[in-house]
């Protein structure tokens, strides 16, 4: 199993799991060409995916889903409702439509869509059940929901996000009404409600979890990661290995 951050950030958000049999993109939201370049970066060919995750329709997570679906040949899997608000998106062989809540197979990976709470048609986190363990990637919702948190439990592995710190966004250059969209339900998840959630997904498999969509202006990677090392710090039924993904870079993976 590998998971690897390619990008994570307000501009561009894009996950890369492999498991014996599969290898996925969660997300594209850099340029064919970046996304092309990162992978290689990682030692991996664009070429041999087996197929695209969309969680919602933002640029950030979907600038380079069109380019790459045509230059590889890959389906895409997506809501039907994330189709239709992106007009632009341009001929796609494969588009392949899931359910909010529905499960499908991608060669040995067990893939659930997760309903979030995010000013978008359909978003979704993802679960990914797969012979080596679970992954869940959650990023891009304003709350932790019963049905999320459930949804997270058991996972090896997990992707949430840590987008802001609630004191740097309170005072931070932001319109008042783009604050409030941030700290919505429908918004994003702060250090300190990302900490809450993991606090109640700790168990004795969790080996590892990244940081994500953290806000370039409204949080550092310090912040982020001094709150959920407090969080852990506080408990002892695991010590996962905690990195923070990177905007600019790829950032470290978790192999096994």
């Amino acid at each position: 199993m590998r998971v690897s951050l390619l990008a994570s950030g307000s501009k561009g958000n894009s996950v890369y799991v492999e498991t014996r049999e599969t290898r996925l993109l969660v997300d594209a939201g850099l340029s064919a060409r970046e996304l092309t370049a990162r992978l290689n970066h990682i030692g991996v060919e664009a070429e041999s995916l087996d197929a695209i995750l969309v969680s919602h329709e933002h640029q950030d997570h979907c600038r380079g889903l069109g380019p790459m679906a045509r230059r590889y040949s890959l389906p895409v899997h997506l809501h039907d409702a994330t189709r239709r608000e992106l007009p632009r998106l341009g001929k796609i062989d494969r588009i392949l439509p899931f359910d909010s809540g529905g499960c499908f197979q991608i060669r040995d990976v067990e893939v659930n869509a997760v309903p979030l709470t995010h000013d978008a048609a359909a978003p979704v986190g993802f679960t990914l059940k797969t012979p080596e363990g679970k992954i869940g990637i959650a990023t891009d919702l304003g709350i932790a929901t019963r049905l999320v948190s459930d949804s997270l439990r058991d996972c090896r592995v997990l992707v949430l996000e840590t987008n802001h710190d609630e004191e740097m966004l309170r005072d931070g250059p932001y319109p008042w009404h783009l604050k409030q969209r941030i700290r919505s339900n429908h918004g994003h998840l702060s250090n300190n409600t990302a900490a809450a959630l993991l606090q109640d997904l700790t168990w004795d498999g969790l080996e590892a979890v990244f940081l994500a969509h953290l806000s370039e202006t409204n949080n550092t990677p310090e912040l982020a990661r001094a709150a959920i090392d407090t969080m852990l710090c506080g408990q002892n039924v695991c010590q996962p290995d905690v990195t923070v993904g990177r905007q600019a870079y790829v950032s470290d993976s978790f192999v096994s």
